[in-house]
């Protein structure tokens, strides 16, 4: 009779292994959720200085610093900001232009200082002003154009890993060419109407640009969520749904005082301060936060925040994309 050995061996050349040895399969959370991460905007700062010294845009094409968490974990070989999404610091000087392209990944463009750029989306000039949210769904034609007098710096966030996980990330060079026609945002400026031709069906919203000072004026009036705070989604005006099809925002405002309830998800996040300073509790961490601070909310965690001051928190998240696969998970403590 063969040894185990052999027969260990034996199955080796066939491409077989024995679940039954795969201690990984039989503990997928012996070492517990994700550990947050923080970027603290103060020294996020001379690391932007740095960058605008020392490369031009022609030469990068895109002067981003990528927001890597030392604690998620590799997808294809890359870490992320956490699991499924990717987020950076882009920053151009007045002047520079970020050259035309497009790719299979979604991204957002969040404006944390600076304003004066457009990013020209499938032809559709969007400007850029501090916190005004601006996107690039995939497979649309954009560039980025700064006629500011000052730097400007945004946060992205991709659903890049997601495309890498699949094996479906894709970039083209510009120009762009076959440019759709796509609806200007008047058409859509009347509450609760949208235009009956509003072009042929694609799976991200119509608007491109959502101005800061009008989720601001949403969010102050609407009412108590589930965990204290008041939330308004970033949406797509002909269905309600997300703004894009992995990428899910929405804008929190606390009163100063307030302590949320404790919540967990199976879904991944990423949160930037706009205004305001607090605490969150993300599992057994504690991370404190000022305005334009950057950090994760990784799944699996239970999270709560509390505000020092009156606050608002811009969220992403692959929630919706966790939703539609039937794989969400949502509890809240109490």
């Amino acid at each position: 009779m063969a040894s185990e050995a052999d027969v260990s061996s034996s199955w080796g050349r066939l491409n077989l292994s024995p679940l039954w040895e795969n201690r990984a399969a039989h503990n997928l959370d012996k070492d517990g959720p994700e550990r947050a991460h923080l970027w603290r905007w103060q020294e996020m700062q001379p690391a932007i200085e740095q960058a605008l010294a020392m490369k031009s845009v022609e030469a990068i094409e895109r002067r981003v610093l990528s927001l890597v968490s030392p604690h998620s974990p590799e997808v294809a070989g890359q870490a992320g900001t956490t699991l499924n999404l990717n987020a950076g610091l882009q920053i151009l000087k007045p002047g520079e232009t970020a050259r035309p392209h497009r790719h299979s990944m979604s991204a957002l463009r969040f404006v944390l200082k600076g304003e004066g750029a457009v990013t020209a989306v499938d032809g559709k000039e969007c400007a850029m002003s501090e916190f005004d949210l601006v996107t690039t769904p995939g497979w649309c034609w954009h560039e980025h154009i700064h006629r500011g007098a000052a730097p400007i710096i945004w946060l992205d966030v991709l659903d890049a890993s997601l495309h890498r996980y699949f094996g479906t990330d894709r970039f083209q060079p510009g120009p762009g060419n076959n440019i759709p026609d796509v609806p200007q945002d008047v058409a859509f400026e009347q509450a609760g109407m949208v235009p009956e031709n509003a072009g042929p069906h694609r799976s991200h919203s119509p608007l491109f640009r959502y101005p800061y000072a009008q989720a601001a004026a949403a969010v102050a009036v609407a009412p108590a969520g589930k965990d204290g705070a008041r939330k308004v989604r970033y949406a797509n005006p002909l269905d309600g749904g997300p703004i894009m099809i992995a990428l899910d925002c929405y804008l929190s405002e606390l009163d100063k005082g307030l302590e949320t309830r404790n919540f967990r998800s199976t879904a991944n996040a990423v949160c930037a301060v706009v205004s305001g300073e607090g605490t969150s509790q993300i599992g057994g961490q504690t991370i404190s936060w000022g305005p334009r601070d950057v950090f994760s909310l990784p799944r699996g965690n239970w999270i709560s925040h509390k505000a020092a001051s009156t606050s608002q928190l811009f969220i992403c998240t692959d929630r919706d994309v966790l939703r539609r696969l039937e794989m969400l998970t949502e509890e809240w403590d109490g």
